[in-house]
C-alpha cells in the first residue's frame, strides 16, 4: 500500500482534540499539541489585542481601557509661583490606596502637575530638537549638572559579574549622586532659596533609579518631571523656558538614562513586559509625538522605515525612542513592542499625542504601585 498523508477525519461529538484518525485508513494521526498551561489567577495575561488596532485605547485590562476611552484629553495649566513666607519641608509618601490616588487626581496639585506636563508637550509642538529656543541660566545649569552625571558613568566602570541585570557599580554612582546632590542644587539656586534644598533634593535623588533595587521606570521619570515642576513653582523656570526644558534638559536626561540603562543594566521597574509602552520611559513618547504633529512627511507608520530612523533620530524624540528600542531589543518589532507597533496604525500624530496624554494619566499617575513612591511637601501639597 502506498504511503499517504493522513488527513484529519471530521470530529464526532465524542472525538477530542488529541484523538484524530485518518479518514482513509483509520490510523491514528499525530496528536495535537497540548494546550498551554493555565495562567495564574494572581497574574493573568493581558487581554489579547489585534496587532494593527490602535492601541492608545486598548491597554492590557478592561478597566484601564474604559478609563482611557472615557477620559477627557488633559489640558495645559499655568504653574502658580510660590511667594514668601516659604514653608519648605522634607517631602514624604502619602499614597497607599486607590482612594489616595483619586484624592490626588482631584486635588489642585494633581491637576496642576499633569497640566504642567501637557504644557511641556505643547511647547515642543512642531519644533525640532535643534531649533533655537530661549535658554536661561537655570536651564544651562541643569544641562551642566546632567553632563556631570553622564561623566561620572565614564569614571565608574561596570563591575565584572555574572548577573544579567543590576550591575553593583550603579550603587557607587548613586552614592556619589547622593553626596553631591546639595552642591549640585547650589549651581542654580539663588541665596534666598537655599532653604528649598530640603524639599527639592528628594525629588532629584529619585529621578535616576533606585539604589537598592538597581532599577528604573516611569515612576523615577515622573519624579524628574516633579523636580522640574518644583523649580517652576519656585519661579526658577518660566513659561518661556518650556521648549528648552524639553529640547535641552529632557533630551540630556534621556541621554543620561539610556547610558545608565546600558552600562549598569538597570532592571525595568514594574514593567508590563511586551504589553507596556516601553520598559523604562513614557514622557519622551508624549513630547516626541507633539514634535511631529502636522509634519509634512512623517506619519506614525513612518517608524517602520529604517532610513527615517537613521536620519531623523537626532531631531525627533519619538523617532529616537523607536530607534533605541530597535537597537536594544531583538526580533520582530510587532512581537517585542506590540503597543508601539499598534500606535503606528493611528492616522495622525495629534491622535497619538492626545491618546498618550490620557494613557499617561491612567497608566502612570493613577497606578498605586508607581505613585506610592511619589513625594508630597509644600511645593506639591497633599491637600
Amino acid at each position: 500500500m502506498e504511503p499517504h498523508d493522513h488527513p484529519q477525519s471530521p470530529k464526532s461529538p465524542q472525538t477530542t482534540a488529541s484523538t484524530g484518525t485518518c479518514c482513509k485508513c483509520g490510523a491514528a494521526t499525530a496528536a495535537f499539541a497540548a494546550p498551554p498551561p493555565t495562567w495564574s489567577e494572581i497574574s493573568p495575561p493581558p487581554t489579547y489585542r489585534p496587532i494593527r488596532a490602535p492601541a492608545l485605547n486598548l491597554p492590557p485590562d478592561n478597566h484601564s481601557k474604559q478609563a482611557i476611552i472615557l477620559a477627557p484629553v488633559p489640558q495645559a495649566q499655568n504653574v502658580p509661583v510660590v511667594s514668601p513666607p516659604y514653608h519648605f519641608q522634607t517631602p514624604s509618601k502619602k499614597i497607599q490606596s486607590p482612594d489616595d490616588i483619586r484624592h490626588f487626581q482631584d486635588s489642585d496639585s494633581g491637576k496642576n502637575f499633569l497640566g504642567f506636563v501637557v504644557a511641556l508637550s505643547d511647547s515642543i509642538r512642531g519644533h525640532k530638537i535643534s531649533d533655537p529656543c530661549h535658554q536661561s541660566d537655570t536651564i544651562n545649569s541643569i544641562v551642566s549638572i546632567l553632563d556631570s552625571l553622564i561623566q561620572w558613568v565614564d569614571e565608574i566602570p561596570p563591575a565584572q559579574q555574572a548577573a544579567r541585570y543590576g550591575n553593583i557599580s550603579y550603587r557607587t554612582w548613586h552614592s556619589r549622586l547622593e553626596e553631591a546632590s546639595e552642591s549640585l542644587m547650589h549651581r542654580f539656586l539663588p541665596d534666598h532659596l537655599h532653604s528649598a534644598i530640603v524639599e527639592i533634593v528628594p525629588y532629584f535623588m529619585d529621578s535616576f533609579g533606585n539604589y537598592s533595587r538597581i532599577d528604573y521606570g516611569t515612576g523615577h521619570e515622573t519624579n524628574f518631571a516633579a523636580w522640574l515642576y518644583c523649580l517652576t513653582r519656585l519661579g526658577l523656570i518660566k513659561e518661556e523656558d518650556y521648549q528648552s526644558i524639553v529640547a535641552r534638559v529632557f533630551v540630556k536626561y534621556l541621554e543620561l538614562m539610556r547610558k545608565l540603562q546600558l552600562v549598569y543594566c538597570l532592571e525595568p521597574a514594574g514593567s508590563h513586559g511586551v504589553w507596556g509602552l516601553d520598559d523604562y520611559h513614557f514622557l519622551p513618547f508624549i513630547f516626541g509625538s507633539s514634535q511631529l504633529i502636522d509634519h509634512k512627511y512623517m506619519k506614525p507608520k513612518s517608524i517602520h522605515n529604517d532610513d527615517i530612523l537613521e536620519n531623523f533620530s537626532k531631531e525627533y524624540i519619538y523617532i529616537s525612542c523607536i530607534a533605541f528600542v530597535k537597537k536594544v531589543k531583538k526580533g520582530l518589532f510587532a512581537e517585542h513592542s506590540p503597543l508601539l507597533d499598534d500606535i503606528s496604525g493611528v492616522p495622525n500624530w495629534n491622535k497619538v499625542n492626545s491618546g498618550l496624554l490620557k494613557m499617561y494619566k491612567v497608566e502612570v499617575l493613577e497606578k498605586v504601585p508607581i505613585m506610592q513612591h511619589f513625594l508630597f511637601g509644600w511645593l506639591i501639597k497633599w491637600e
